[in-house]
């Protein structure tokens, strides 16, 4: 197929294009710079100069074009968010820029749309020990800021579910880690002894960026329309042990150990920190895209970052 990738030059974007190239497909990779643009020509893509965000610049951008698939990986995340308002610019890639995409995809004529989406739109409470599926309730609406955030996320989903004419899958992705994302930073944090241990902790579902890349490549033959995927390795881990482990991975000294509620003052990260228990099963995604994990474990994927 030819695809058209938001997020081209971003965290799964940056690995997803070989895989894409690797299977046969063909890239068209949209950027906000033309930077961006000769970064792709590099890793053999064609780059789109345009905002996602900005409709008219994007449609002027893929006029002439044609593609058999559109994929959303565009998020604005560039470390592990601490407030609310850090994920509202996402908030807006998976509202508004859905909706521009959905527009490019029928200007390119492209039926399929392959979208990312997120763990945590579940909930951001504890789900119990029974691993989640994609048949619980997703992206309820909730008051305050986390009901700003499940808004964004139904309103993706919903709009490449119920568009006529696009094919829409949905990648519910676990917590990312590896290059370019908040693993090295996390590391960097860990040597400095920045990064405690906070109990009571979280339990969250992982997923290194190459396999969230490799799930997207089978999602464009194989998912099917309508669908949701969780997409997430085979061992969900509480957050105390994944900063031991980030920690020993950087050669760093031991974390320090503070009680959660001085996180209190910071809502966001005190929920995603100390409040959290979801245990993602990707049965499914094993089941219908014939999708395996090249890193079952955050222990596999931490030893590639240590390469």
């Amino acid at each position: 197929m030819k695809v058209l990738l938001a997020g081209a030059t971003g965290t799964v974007g940056t690995e997803l294009i070989p895989q894409l190239l690797a299977a046969g497909h063909e890239v068209l990779g949209l950027t906000r710079s033309e930077r961006g643009a000769v970064k792709l020509a590099e890793a053999g893509a064609t780059g789109l100069v345009a905002d996602m965000m900005d409709r008219d610049a994007l449609l002027a951008a893929v006029k002439g074009h044609q593609a058999d698939a559109v994929m959303h990986q565009a998020t604005a995340i560039t470390g592990l968010p601490l407030f609310h308002r850090q994920l509202y610019p996402t908030g807006a890639l998976r509202e508004r820029g859905t909706a521009n995409l959905i527009a490019a995809a029928k200007e390119v004529g492209a039926h399929r749309f392959v979208t990312q989406s997120f763990f945590l739109g579940y909930g951001y409470r504890d789900h119990g020990p029974a691993p989640v599926t994609e048949d619980r309730p997703f992206a309820e609406p909730a008051r305050g800021p986390f009901g700003v955030h499940m808004r964004t996320i139904r309103a993706n989903e919903e709009q490449v579910f119920n568009t006529p004419g696009i094919d829409g899958v949905s990648l519910r992705y676990g917590l990312f880690y590896g290059p370019e994302v908040t693993t090295r930073k996390m590391m960097a944090m860990a040597r400095r002894r920045m990064l405690p241990e906070v109990h009571p902790a979280s339990v969250l579902s992982l997923v290194h960026v190459h396999d969230a890349a490799s799930a997207a490549v089978a999602a464009l033959d194989r998912g099917g329309a309508g669908r949701a995927y969780n997409v997430a390795d085979d061992e969900p881990v509480s957050f105390d042990a994944y900063v031991r482990a980030l920690a020993e991975a950087a050669s760093a000294p031991a974390p320090l150990r503070v009680p959660g509620w001085l996180l209190r003052p910071t809502p966001y990260i005190h929920a995603f920190m100390t409040g959290v228990r979801i245990r993602l099963s990707s049965d499914r995604a094993k089941q219908e895209l014939g999708w395996t994990p090249a890193y079952p474990t955050y222990r596999a994927g931490l030893k590639r970052e240590q390469s």
